[in-house]
């Protein structure tokens, strides 16, 4: 039924509903759905990630989702990890790995590794933070030129958050940071795989504010507000889950930061700008198959035919 070893990624902009799309393609073939989304795997998280609901999840598992407590983070790297054991563990049950979702950051990390960097020290960070701001962010990038010119040449002289943490790489290891660039191993050499990426987009760009919109609104009607607001009750430091999009802006508009028309401009606006980012790292993405359409059985329908085009998997199609 499936090719040996091949993984589907399939990602877009936010609100194109990848994820129905997704759930669309796992009830026609074998698949295990892995979801790539740095907010589906907070518990809690729910009506403001347009997660899908417990029947759908008991009847379409999504590895991934639900795995953490808002209060413990979620970095890329512990992504990594748990994408590359779900990956595997859908090989051995002979199911196509279907990656899904629209944290482009994951995504990358899937497809090029993570470099074995030191994990950040804040004393080190603070101080390189301090130099920056005292001497000059045109010195420090100098410092970084010489010291690890293949970075240095990478990060641009704006970028301080980028430039600190190669200096603090240099600092705690002694080594640069392009020779750990250069050990990362991409999925295809950690898994012995090939990725299959497809994107699903709009076909304008307006029709996509307008489904932001529409599904912002749609949030807040189905409770969106009550859930930030129990979300503030068990922890009243703002977590960096809590600066995912939508959330932010709410909880500013529960610590009467701002009023509610302007928390609806604010988050309308933040999915806006993040599904422009979306548009970007796609852009980058070389050799993506696109699809686009409103309609979610269509363009799986599409995707499946695509799939079996290239032999990924072959007909009839089966139930998963």
């Amino acid at each position: 039924m499936t090719s040996s070893r091949r993984v589907l990624c399939l990602f877009g902009p936010t609100a194109v509903g990848k994820t129905d799309i997704a759930i669309e393609i796992a009830s026609q073939i074998p698949a295990d759905l892995i979801s790539v989304d740095s907010t589906l795997v907070y518990r809690g998280m729910d009506i403001g990630s347009a997660k899908p609901d417990e029947e759908t999840l008991a009847a379409y598992p999504h590895q991934l989702v639900n795995i953490r407590d808002p209060a413990d983070g979620f970095s890329a790297a512990e992504f990594l990890n748990e994408a590359d054991a779900a990956v595997e563990e859908a090989f051995k049950r002979n199911r196509l790995p279907l990656l899904v979702g629209g944290t482009m950051l994951y995504f990358r990390a899937f497809r090029d590794g993570l470099a074995d960097l030191p994990s950040a020290n804040p004393k080190v960070r603070a101080e390189i933070q301090t130099r920056g701001e005292k001497q000059g962010w045109d010195v420090m990038h100098n410092e970084l030129m010489e010291k690890d010119p293949i970075a240095g040449a990478q990060i641009h002289p704006n970028n301080h958050r980028r430039m600190v943490r190669a200096l603090e790489v240099l600092q705690l290891s002694g080594r640069s940071l392009s020779s750990a660039w250069a050990e990362q191993q991409g999925a295809e050499e950690r898994l012995k795989c090939h990725m299959i990426p497809v994107a699903v987009v709009p076909e304008s760009r307006p029709l996509i504010h307008q489904r932001v919109e529409r599904r912002f609104e749609a949030m807040l009607e189905h409770g969106f507000i009550d859930e930030v607001r129990s979300l503030m009750s068990q922890s009243h430091e703002l977590l960096p889950a809590f600066r995912a999009v939508g959330y932010f802006e709410v909880w500013q508009y529960l610590n009467n930061e701002i009023g509610y028309d302007e928390m609806v401009d604010k988050a309308v606006a933040a999915s806006r700008q993040l599904a422009k980012k979306q548009f970007t790292w796609l852009n980058d993405w070389p050799e993506v198959t696109r699809f686009t359409g409103t309609n979610v059985t269509d363009v799986a329908a599409q995707i499946l035919q695509y799939m079996e085009s290239v032999a990924i998997i072959s007909g009839p199609l089966g139930k998963s």
